[in-house]
């Protein structure tokens, strides 16, 4: 395990909120894609609900999907990195009556990246997401301030 964590790329994590409790599984395939390409690692992937009174409760990836999803490719991606605090943390950012699935991956396609800037001294100290809907509005403005 010690050499596999000297060439860990940075590890991240995802949010994803189902309103309704409606998962499509449309965007499994991709994820799977990702993984069987190298892309990244599951570390960890869990699924809540949040009721409409506010309580959270941990889902099992077999009790999902009625059949129309098939989730068994994930059975065992479990690092056990999540707790019952990262779960309510997850909860506090979705609506009541919504799901949300967790998922910590490794970004493993930096890994040769951040290997050498370790080994030239350097560390990782911040990284993040900008929302797609924050993006868009910038270029938005920026197109209509060069008109």
């Amino acid at each position: 395990m010690a050499e596999e964590t000297d060439v860990l790329g940075p590890i991240g994590y995802l949010i994803v909120e189902f309103p309704g409790n409606k998962m499509t599984g449309e965007g499994l395939p991709i994820l799977v894609d990702l993984v069987d390409r190298g892309l990244i690692r599951i570390l960890d992937l869990a699924f809540i609900t949040k009721q409409t009174d506010g309580s959270v409760q941990a889902l099992d990836l077999k009790d999902l999907g009625d059949g129309e999803i098939d989730l068994t490719v994930f059975d065992g991606a479990g690092s056990g990195l999540m707790d019952n605090s990262d779960f309510a943390d997850a909860a506090a950012t979705i609506e009541p009556g919504s799901a949300a699935g967790i998922l910590i991956y490794e970004n493993r396609w930096a890994a040769p990246f951040a290997q050498a800037l370790r080994r030239g001294g350097a560390q990782l100290v911040a990284a993040g997401f900008v929302p797609l809907d924050a993006l868009a509005a910038s270029l938005d403005a920026a197109d209509s301030a060069g008109r």
